[in-house]
């Protein structure tokens, strides 16, 4: 090992931990520990330019354990990213780019989103199938366009997560042989030692994924290091999983080793004594000359790489003018010009379930979307996500189009996320509604990190029927619209599940979700583009002012209008309204809003066979709801809708009520 190396290792130690005690808040164990093993990945290993941090063929590196955060911004300020010292001081503060996690957009260098723990880990795994799957489509013999490690440091509690085992076990089921996983085990957790809960044989289990199993047993050894990542990088069959064992909180004596070095700041007394166990002698937030100097020296080679890169690249485009045509469409998509295509808006005009419209749509974009990539939980069929034709994505066929997640819809969700960061593809994952709960803390990160990965989610309601109330979706909804930056779509009929893809197609940093029916749903006059308005009128009253107003979405819409006709034989004048996504009517103008709900009309009836919860604003104090408030039962669908007053005739009623 070189002193210099090991100078530039302990300056991201006594950086980290200073600006951990200048904020009074953050998790310095990690970074004391850890810091050879980042250190060794960036300085070896990991292809990267600093000055074009979105470079396409650079390798990926995702701190999944995000709580040692200062750890990542330590190596990027050293190595040239745009991470000023005054941002290291600014650690922890308000709208500063060094946050308490790492967050995707707010800092260079930072490829997601982490703090979750484990979250990291699955958006790897779909970093490196995104590799994989462009690599099948675009690299040609001694032209590799497409070529990329991902890397991701994990800690015991990432490991604990389910979330982690769910997608590491895709990952050996795929054999991404260029994911490699480095694990920090410090056998250390905010409550203790990691063996009052976690004691499983962590290599077993990885080599029984499928992975290349590796240990190095000094943390501190970043020549064994070296030779581990070395060794993995050569692996052709397999991910690899590197254990290295490490040190919390290593080098400061009084609580190295310790839980108490995880989550709280080390002291003033205890960074003075870190500086003198690591044989520091600078003061805080100062690093020598000769340690940017020797980051330089490894940036001169990897700045060389990506200077050959782009040669590569525009021989490739010379010699395939094909390919730079089918970049385009994968790198710079076109979608708003596929919104007018007239073909996409024929349809039978008969009864059909909005799954069925969602997937005779996908079925007519897989043509046209050539970098549609996406799949189910094990359930495509009944999700109609199956885009036929283009093959299922696996360790023998990269190029299919179909991905088998099987059983794990947390997975899923992150893995979904790690498509999407890494670029060049159109991602959407599927299950059945009741099942979203498994996977919104990945939904979540989607709103937070502004990526357009679509949900598709079926068997919206009640209208599930037989299965009974564990399938039956009922508070689901107001979970998603509670969401900030995430736009939820439960449309009524063909048209309005056209409209919901056309913001899709449109919209690139709002994920969606589009919940849809399982039952038959008939197709009505007056749905149409409208709908992407978020709430627009259907059916108008004859008089100038309606006696009240419908406010319905998806299977209740045309329960709504079939209403409305009856209330009209009793003279009674009744506005239809549909609303299939309260998110994008809040976008609209307030003199929109207004045409639509005007504030003067206090007698509003909301029908939709899910919660009330968030209904409140359309509904007022003066309104009615024909909504789930208890959990569903187990019978045909529509005995339930009868059962749950989901008929004209409980609507008419209320309405007699409400007047």
């Amino acid at each position: 090992m070189r002193k210099i190396d090991q100078k530039t290792v302990n300056a991201m130690r006594v950086l980290s931990a200073d600006a951990i005690q200048k904020a009074k808040s953050g998790h310095p164990g990690m970074p004391l520990g850890a810091s050879p093993i980042v250190f060794s990945l960036y300085a070896y290993h990991l292809n990267f330019n600093p000055n074009n941090p979105k470079m396409p063929n650079r390798d990926r590196f995702i701190l999944s354990a995000g709580h040692g955060s200062m750890l990542l911004y330590s190596i990027n300020h050293l190595f040239g990213y745009d991470i000023k010292m005054s941002d290291i001081k600014n650690f922890r503060q308000l709208d500063s780019i060094t946050p308490g996690h790492p967050e995707y957009r707010q800092t260079p260098g930072v490829e997601a989103t982490t703090g979750p723990l484990g979250a990291g880990v699955s958006m790897a795994v779909g970093m490196a199938m995104a590799e994989a799957h462009l690599a099948s489509i675009f690299n040609k013999e001694n032209y590799k366009v497409i070529d990329n490690y991902t890397y991701v440091l994990v800690g015991d509690g990432c490991l604990m997560e389910g979330v982690s085992n769910e997608a590491l076990s895709l990952a050996g089921t795929l054999k991404l042989n260029k994911l490699i996983v480095l694990y920090d085990s410090n056998n250390i957790t905010i409550e203790g030692s990691t063996s009052l809960a976690f004691m499983e044989d962590v290599n077993k289990k990885l080599e029984a994924f499928g992975f290349y199993v590796q240990e190095v047993e000094d943390g501190n050894d970043i020549d064994a290091i070296n030779k581990a990542i070395e060794n993995a990088k050569n692996q052709k069959e397999k991910p690899s999983f590197i254990k290295i064992n490490t040190k919390i909180g290593f080098g400061c004596k009084a609580k190295e080793g310790t839980s108490k070095c995880h989550g709280e700041p080390l002291g003033e007394d205890n960074v003075c004594d870190l500086r003198k166990n690591l044989g520091w002698e600078y003061d805080p937030f100062v690093i020598p000359d000769d340690v940017y100097e020797n980051c330089a020296q490894f940036l001169e080679n990897k700045i060389k790489k990506q200077e050959e890169y782009k040669k590569l690249k525009e021989e490739y485009f010379v010699k395939f003018p094909e390919m730079k045509a089918l970049w385009e469409e994968y790198f710079n998509p076109d979608y708003a010009k596929l919104v007018e295509d007239k073909d996409l808006a024929l349809f039978e005009d008969k009864p059909n379930a909005t799954r069925t419209s969602s997937g005779e749509i996908l079925s007519k974009l897989k043509d046209k979307v050539k970098n549609l990539f996406g799949g189910s939980a094990d359930l495509a069929p009944s999700n109609k996500t199956e885009m036929k034709g283009l093959g299922d994505f696996s360790a023998d066929n990269y190029k299919g189009q179909n991905i088998h997640f099987g059983v794990r819809e947390i997975a899923m969700a992150g893995i979904a996320n790690g498509l999407a960061l890494y670029g060049g593809l159109k991602v959407f994952v599927s299950t059945f509604f009741v099942f979203s709960d498994y996977l919104k803390p990945m939904a979540r990160l989607s709103a937070l990190m502004q990526l357009p990965v679509t949900y598709i989610f079926t068997h919206d309601s009640i209208g599930v029927g037989e299965d009974g109330p564990t399938h039956e979706p009922v508070e689901h909804i107001a979970m998603f619209r509670s969401m900030p930056n995430f736009v939820t779509f439960r449309p009524a009929d063909f048209k309005e599940t056209l409209a919901a893809w056309k913001y899709i197609l449109t919209h690139q940093k709002t994920p969606v979700a589009l919940i849809l029916s399982r039952q038959n749903l008939p197709q009505l006059k007056n749905t149409g583009d409208n709908a992407l308005k978020g709430a627009y009128i259907v059916e108008k009253e004859t008089k100038k002012e309606p006696d009240l107003i419908l406010i319905a979405t998806g299977s209740e819409l045309n329960l709504a209008v079939r209403a409305r006709e009856e209330l009209l034989k009793e003279n009674i004048d009744a506005r239809v309204v549909s609303m299939p996504s309260m998110e994008l009517f809040e976008e609209q103008t307030e003199e929109y809003k207004e045409s639509v709900l005007p504030s003067n009309n206090k007698k509003r009836l909301i029908i939709e066979a899910l919660s009330k919860f968030g209904w409140g604003r359309y509904m007022g104090f003066e309104g009615k709801s024909i909504t789930m408030d208890t959990f569903g039962k187990s019978a045909p669908g529509d005995i339930l809708f009868k059962e749950f007053g989901f008929t004209v005739e409980n609507v008419v009623k209320t309405a007699h009520e409400l007047l």
